[in-house]
């Protein structure tokens, strides 16, 4: 693969995996095939889900609330998830079969408790940046290609933001597993994603 192409491996982590907090169906099973994909290409970043303990997004620490209720805090929409991914902890960490040799930045989102961080580009008030653009920009990356968890969350929202900030923008299919809630989502993000023109694609594409 030529440099100016990055894969970005989205939240491959324990929690999001079956046997986590908060599992992705069959999380693990595209975890091989993302270990394949990472050998292609010369740019690869992994983010990772690195929430304190208090962190706005977790239902627990909203008395009378449970998961998957969606609040307003500060103006922004927040689905209340079960407790993930707090740093430091095992859920948190890359499943033990993600090969991680080959990666060139390790970014870690959603650190603030009081801001949730869906996308690897910026947080969930649309104004703090992660610094992944900066980083790619840098290493003139045109192409951004994206595979992990969960297609329908983290996957959508980074793939949206990479098409709006200029690069061309892929998605592997057969690289990522989505949670479909609510019931259809997944047909959804994926409607929007070919409407602004991100390329859904498989492996045996690249």
């Amino acid at each position: 693969m030529k440099k100016n192409k990055a894969l970005v491996i989205v939240d491959v982590q324990n929690d999001f995996c079956p046997g986590g907090s908060l599992a992705v169906p069959e999380g693990d099973e595209i975890i091989p095939l993302i270990n394949n994909l990472s050998l292609k290409f010369k740019r690869v970043v992994a983010t990772q889900d690195w929430h304190p303990r208090n962190h706005v997004s977790f239902a627990v620490n909203h008395p009378g609330k449970k998961v998957y209720d969606v609040i307003k805090y500060k103006g922004i929409e927040q689905v209340l998830w079960p407790e993930h991914c707090v740093s430091g902890t095992s859920g948190a960490d890359f499943h033990t079969n993600l090969n991680t040799e080959n990666l060139n930045l390790i970014l870690r989102k959603g650190t603030n408790p009081e801001i949730d961080s869906y996308s690897a580009f910026q947080e969930n008030d649309k104004k703090t940046i992660t610094g992944l653009e900066g980083y790619l920009k840098n290493l003139n990356v045109r192409q951004t290609y994206f595979c992990g968890l969960a297609l329908d969350y983290c996957v959508f929202y980074s793939a949206m933001d990479s098409i709006k900030i200029g690069f061309e923008t892929y998605v592997i299919i057969d690289g990522t597993k989505g949670i479909d809630s609510p019931e259809g989502n997944i047909d959804k993000v994926l409607r929007e994603m070919k409407e602004c023109d991100i390329k859904i694609i498989k492996s045996s594409d690249l």
